[in-house]
């Protein structure tokens, strides 16, 4: 049966999971909206996490004929595809001493909520950047599976935002090329996402146009939309050595070499859309909390999920791509 996290939360006894999956809402506000199958059983047939499923790359048509004769024929386009679930998460250490005698800030709370943190930004960088072919650890994102679709736009121009000087001459050209990518879906989109210069420029030039919108979240946070579609900053990924934007800024060879590119994802989610996919049961987040009163000096705490995600349908999702931000 398709969970979203705050309903896997309704049917968790333990308050500390609850307040575990609040953290991971909290920390993304994709991971709160997003809907995930919980139809995978490993133990069935082997130890396999396969979540297969049909994708529709093109829509049946409809004509007009006349009398005694036929329609022309014409199928849709369908073809078969294929996730595996991916396990991610941590492990942090703490020694008994240092939790003993943590002060306000408690240690082992700490520690967690910058666990999950960091396990939500890993999350949304696999779902833009994964590749399984690149790293067999990941799940396939919707870089990869939107290369090539009917729904990647503008990979021939660029769209130059760069100057902010020129934000207010631009914003109805802009309003156009967002506007032109939104009707290539299927339907409205649930959000659009990006990085932090891109999402706070399209704020600035809606705001200019009238088209800034406000909502709340789930814990009452204001979430800034253009024309009723939130966008949503997925910020920045630490892989252990830099910090990167989770939607990368890089240069690109568009009819010359272009710098300080970057990209705008939409996705519609539910599940003949853009989904997750879980193993069965309620269980999407688990986590693993040190025990203080054992034997041992230094305890060690995790959180892990599995999880991957999965396109249904191209049209809903896309991205506009050569928006130069710097």
């Amino acid at each position: 049966m398709p969970i979203t996290l705050e309903q896997a939360k309704v049917g968790m006894a333990d308050h500390i999971d609850q307040q575990v999956i609040d953290e991971f809402r909290r920390a993304s506000f994709l991971l709160d909206q997003l809907t995930f199958d919980n139809a995978v059983s490993p133990g069935t047939g082997g130890s396999t996490l396969t979540y297969g499923y049909t994708r529709l790359k093109t829509p049946s048509t409809a004509g007009f004929r006349e009398i005694n004769s036929e329609y022309t024929a014409n199928e849709a386009d369908r073809e078969n595809q294929y996730v595996n679930l991916k396990i991610f998460g941590g492990a942090f250490k703490i020694d008994r001493v240092i939790q003993d005698t943590s002060g306000q800030i408690n240690e082992m709370n700490f520690q967690m909520q910058q666990k999950i943190k960091g396990a939500a930004n890993l999350f949304h960088y696999t779902v833009i950047n994964g590749d399984s072919a690149v790293d067999s650890k990941a799940f396939d994102g919707l870089d990869k599976a939107l290369t090539g679709s009917n729904t990647e736009l503008n990979t021939d121009s660029v769209i130059d935002l760069s100057e902010e000087a020129g934000l207010d001459s631009k914003k109805f050209a802009l309003l156009d090329e967002i506007d032109n990518f939104l009707a290539e879906l299927d339907g409205r989109p649930t959000m659009l996402m990006g990085n932090s210069k891109l999402i706070t420029k399209i704020k600035s030039v809606a705001r200019r146009a009238g088209y800034a919108t406000k909502s709340e979240d789930g814990f009452g946070r204001t979430v800034t939309g253009y024309d009723g579609i939130p966008l949503v900053d997925l910020e920045y990924f630490y892989d252990g050595t830099s910090t990167i934007p989770v939607v990368p800024i890089i240069n690109r060879t568009v009819g010359t070499e272009q710098t300080g590119l970057t990209d705008l994802y939409a996705v519609s989610l539910g599940m003949d859309g853009f989904h997750g996919v879980s193993p069965t049961g309620n269980k999407v987040v688990r986590t693993f909390l040190p025990d203080f009163n054992s034997p041992g000096a230094v305890k060690t705490g995790e959180v892990e999920m599995v999880a991957a995600v999965a396109l249904k349908a191209t049209r809903k999702a896309g991205v506009l791509r050569n928006i130069k931000v710097q």
